[in-house]
């Protein structure tokens, strides 16, 4: 992390993206684990974390300029809340978890991108003026 307010924005995108690739990591374990008997699905929280550090009023700038980083973590939890288990036990569906493991891709390439997009115009800011 860089501690910088200029770089206030990519350390938040930076958060983001290490949440977005625990997920990913987590995705790709629920998958290997289907078939193993009574194995609960595992995810990650960051979304909620995200939105409670962004609550209130003002800009999005501000709100980001005075987030709290040391709370803007992730965590990762056993998902019981899914009831259609399989006659094994295991509360895995394939289908699913390759489906949000495609769009988990798509958000990390997009933190990615965005990353590198701040730095491109930092950059640029620098050796303009």
């Amino acid at each position: 992390m860089i501690n910088s307010g200029v770089f206030r924005y990519i350390n938040v995108l930076d958060k983001a993206a290490d949440a977005s690739w625990a997920r990913n990591e987590v995705l790709n374990n629920n998958m290997a684990n289907v078939a193993t008997p009574n194995y609960k699905r595992k995810d990650v929280r960051f979304e909620s974390y995200l939105e409670e550090e962004l609550r209130g009023s003002g800009s999005i700038g501000r709100k980001i300029r005075d987030m709290n980083l040391s709370k803007l973590n992730y965590s990762t939890y056993t998902d019981l809340s899914n009831y259609r288990y399989r006659l094994d036990g295991s509360n895995v569906d394939m289908a699913v978890e390759q489906a949000e493991l495609a769009s988990e891709q798509i958000r990390y390439q997009a933190l990615t991108r965005a990353m590198t997009s701040e730095f491109t115009r930092l950059r640029t800011a620098m050796t303009t003026s």
